[in-house]
């Protein structure tokens, strides 16, 4: 079985190449994270995808699933009990043998897909985190502006000032 999903850094390196995207792009975060896990879910539970032919595949699959389960672990409660079920299929290695592999990524899949509804409902990652004690950084041409300003200020005022 080839997997027709690039990997996440192949993903993340395409968008940086491409100059969009980036640390400060937070609608992305959820909405993307949730789309990605969902359609690696689909790879195993949908019932049109062949099962995987080789033990790499069900490693790289239970590999895409264990960061799923990752990145979204951040974004759901830290009581939920869809993480703390995920969080201990994730935990554990990919048994030996052709149905024992199989079966513990179907489960591995259906542990996500509960994640994934969970981050859903609590809505957790659309709140804007809130900074506090941090000034707000100004950009470079602000900056020139404001020194342009007050230079040309001391200029007006030393003209204006009477020579004696």
């Amino acid at each position: 079985m080839r997997l027709p999903l690039a990997s996440g850094r192949d993903a993340h390196q395409r968008v940086a190449a491409s100059g969009q995207g980036g640390l400060g792009d937070e609608p992305r975060s959820q909405r993307d994270q949730a789309a990605a896990a969902a359609e690696t879910v689909a790879l195993v539970l949908d019932e049109e995808s062949p099962l995987p032919e080789s033990d790499s595949d069900v490693e790289e699959l239970a590999r895409r699933l264990r960061g799923h389960i990752s990145q979204l672990g951040v974004e759901v409660p830290p009581g939920a009990s869809a993480l703390r079920g995920a969080q201990q299929l994730a935990s554990a290695g990919v048994p030996d043998g052709y149905m024992c592999s199989r079966v513990h990524l179907v489960k591995l899949a259906q542990a996500t897909q509960e994640l994934i509804a969970a981050v859903r409902t609590h809505g957790v990652g659309l709140a804007k985190p809130t900074r506090r004690g941090r000034w707000w950084k100004p950009r470079i041409n602000v900056l020139r502006g404001s020194v342009f300003a007050l230079a040309f200020a001391c200029l007006v005022l030393a003209a204006s000032v009477p020579r004696t």
